[in-house]
């Protein structure tokens, strides 16, 4: 802002005209007796060469505030008084040390993960195989698990347990598989047979056949499941239809252990023993591509929430690495080498992280920041292979299990805001179960 006088210097006394105040950090003016001023300005020579015009008057202004605050007469090299734009040049040079990140990001939270289990329940004839699935968790907050030739449904809001169904002695559970659309859940088993139940009323819908082994693995695509098996094929069908399946996948040359459909739904992924992970659309009955960079069964498969077209996949015990995939290119990204079989995989809902469960040697639960894949933290407690793995609706909880006969209960990631109405918690105050 520009300090300057309208009108001559005078010697006789003049009234300011008005009461306004400079602005900030300027003195006021108005208790200041400036003729008298610019009186004593007469006697410097020096001032006097600027008095001569109407424009020169600022600086007079400028010089006089300059005598009285620092007690001399010498024509300041800068106005300190007067406020000017910092050049563009300047302003950007003055900061060039400093990033926006710096003075805008939010502070660093720093949370704590427990790294003990919060709830520990028995699970008795929980088997310790590398190939089945026989643990999930459904939208409706209830956790499915086959106990040998039984289902059992595990009510997460109030901790209440009920039997599902008893295949009796000729037969047992291979593996369970809730809809994300609806109360159904499939049940897997060693002979073959697939059978759909409605939990909301606990009643048997259907059952499909079409396999000659064991069901290992099934997934959910809207109103179509997959089903694959130890006969080296995959199954859709399509709960509407009155077929046994609609389309029948071959590729695979081992047991095919591993499966999950995309959640755009527009790919299928499949892991087998023979060491291939394959891509499938669901207009096409071959493979669109075959990816074969790992050196041990793939059971362990999951899509990313977060990042379209991105699949992790995890090795046996001959192989035991993480690995990543474009698969709108088929391309790998990274490899990491965990030193222990892994048995599962799986995206964190709500942060940008993963994690993962591991068999022989380590039998521990890693969580890993992506993509950097540095260790958030490492869980331990189970004694035998981590096989089975399952997340809450809210994303805050995991449960593992394990051929010790348990499972785990862990506070892994930060819980969504809008998963369940306020006061509806996911796991009430409750006695211990064990």
């Amino acid at each position: 802002m520009n300090l300057s006088v309208t009108t001559k210097p005078s010697c006789t006394h003049t009234k300011l005209q008005s009461n306004k105040f400079a602005e900030r950090y300027i003195p006021n003016r108005a208790s200041s007796n400036l003729s008298t001023g610019f009186e004593k300005l007469e006697e410097d020579k020096q001032l006097l060469n600027y008095a001569g015009d109407h424009e020169n008057n600022s600086q007079l202004f400028t010089s006089l505030l300059q005598t009285q605050l620092f007690n001399t007469k010498s024509q300041p090299t800068e106005n300190i008084l007067k406020y000017s734009q910092v050049p563009y040049e300047k302003e950007n040079k003055s900061q060039s040390n400093f990033s926006c990140q710096e003075f805008y990001s939010p502070l660093k939270s720093h949370r704590k993960i427990p790294k003990s289990p919060y709830k520990v329940l028995d699970a008795p004839a929980l088997q310790d195989d590398f190939y089945l699935n026989l643990l999930d968790w459904s939208p409706d907050n209830l956790l499915s698990v086959g106990l040998g030739s039984c289902v059992y449904i595990w009510n997460a809001s109030n901790a209440k347990v009920h039997k599902l169904c008893d295949l009796g002695y000729n037969d047992s559970i291979t593996t369970v598989a809730w809809s994300q659309e609806g109360p159904h859940l499939t049940v897997g088993t060693h002979q073959g047979t697939v059978f759909l139940w409605d939990i909301s009323c606990n009643k048997l819908i259907r059952s499909f056949a079409g396999h000659t082994g064991r069901v290992g693995t099934a997934a959910w695509n809207s109103r179509i499941f997959s089903t694959a098996s130890r006969d080296r094929s995959i199954l859709n069908r399509d709960i509407r239809s009155p077929s046994e399946y609609i389309s029948r996948l071959t590729g695979h040359k081992q047991e095919v252990c591993g499966l999950k459909w995309s959640f755009d739904e527009t790919q299928l992924c499949s892991g087998g023993n023979d060491n291939k992970i394959m891509l499938w659309t669901p207009h096409s009955n071959s493979p669109t591509a075959k990816l074969s960079d790992h050196k041990a069964a793939v059971k362990a498969l999951a899509w990313s929430p977060h990042q379209n077209g991105l699949l992790v996949s995890g090795g046996g015990t001959a192989d035991r690495t993480i690995k990543f995939w474009n698969t709108l290119t088929n391309e790998q990204i990274n490899s990491v080498d965990t030193g222990s079989q892994v048995c599962n995989v799986m995206f964190s809902k709500t942060t940008n992280e993963l994690v993962s469960t591991h068999g022989y040697s380590m039998n521990q639960v890693v969580l890993w920041k992506y993509p950097g894949m540095s260790k958030v933290a490492t869980l331990t407690g189970h004694t035998y292979r981590v096989l089975y793995l399952a997340m809450s609706p809210d994303g805050e909880t995991i449960v593992t299990g394990a051929g010790d006969e348990t499972l785990r209960f862990w506070k892994a990631f930060p819980s969504s805001k809008c998963s369940f109405e306020s006061g509806n918690s996911l796991f009430p105050s409750f006695a211990e179960l064990r």
